[in-house]
């Protein structure tokens, strides 16, 4: 798991670095001005918003304490294992079995069920998908995650300027500078790798969680039948989830709601299940 922290804290160097670069290449200091001020602006609203934004767009509602007092049951206990404060619960109706965790820190953190996955775990099946959840939250996966996905977004709005830079010199026929080529490139490939680069984020930190949650629940196995039941799941609700703006944030879930098949897992917002499995059954033959 060590090595999936060194990768994300370069991954996030490195979308650092080319933030400030295409500033600096689209109009020196004032480009690189903007970039900051760029970042400071979209890190701050996903600091401080992003988990608000995500529930009200998914019209989250707080988890009956009565009818589902199981799973505040095994939250509580989990949380007591981790040494975590309680979250907030949220239920998203909708027959999608997924769930994800949100908010900046474990004092305001929140995690969401959807009614579809209460209806098709097992209780030790539902543990290891909330111990994986408050993996997520203990590791601040969902603020690293966020500020990824913001960034790569900024990238690509300062990459949008260099484009249209680039359209009104040529269209003002001044002189031209040693770096259009250069401009161009960039303008046509920095959101392409920024996407990459954030959705490797994306993927290390799924495999981190899985391993943190495992070691938590005490229990790899139910974690890896859960993450085979829902994937399974996926292939029959996926039509509903695109309908439903799943889409968005496909990243935050546990497995990816839209059953997304690409050819390079570069594209992937998740590691590739049958890896992800393997890796818990290895973590079983070690406990």
């Amino acid at each position: 798991m060590f090595a999936n922290y060194i990768k994300t804290t370069l991954l996030l160097g490195v979308l650092s670095a080319m933030l400030l670069c295409i500033g600096m290449l689209i109009d020196g200091t004032t480009g690189l001005t903007i970039a900051l001020i760029l970042a400071i602006i979209f890190n701050g609203v996903a600091y401080f918003y992003s988990d608000r934004l995500v529930l009200r767009m998914y019209k989250a509602q707080p988890l009956d304490k009565n009818r589902y007092a199981y799973v505040y049951k095994i939250m509580q206990e989990l949380c007591d294992a981790m040494q975590l404060p309680m979250p907030k619960l949220w239920i998203i109706q909708a027959p999608m079995a997924n769930a994800f965790a949100t908010g900046r820190n474990p004092q305001n953190a929140s995690v969401a069920v959807t009614s579809g996955i209460l209806e098709l775990l097992d209780k030790d099946e539902l543990r290891g998908v909330l111990a994986h959840e408050l993996a997520h939250v203990q590791n601040r996966d969902i603020l690293i995650s966020t500020i990824a996905a913001m960034m790569a977004t900024a990238i690509g709005y300062l990459a949008s300027m260099a484009r249209y830079s680039l359209m009104f010199r040529s269209s003002s026929n001044n002189k031209r500078n040693n770096n259009v080529f250069v401009m161009l490139i960039v303008g046509i490939l920095a959101p392409i790798a920024a996407t990459i680069m954030q959705l490797a984020v994306s993927r290390s930190r799924e495999y981190g969680a899985d391993e943190t949650g495992a070691y938590a629940c005490h229990d790899p196995l139910a974690l890896a039948a859960a993450l085979e039941k829902l994937h399974d799941q996926t292939r029959q609700t996926t039509t509903q989830a695109q309908q439903a703006g799943y889409a968005n944030i496909a990243s935050l879930f546990i497995v990816n709601p839209l059953n997304a098949q690409t050819i390079s897992t570069l594209f992937s917002t998740h590691p590739p299940l049958e890896k992800r499995i393997a890796r818990l059954h290895q973590i079983h033959q070690k406990m």
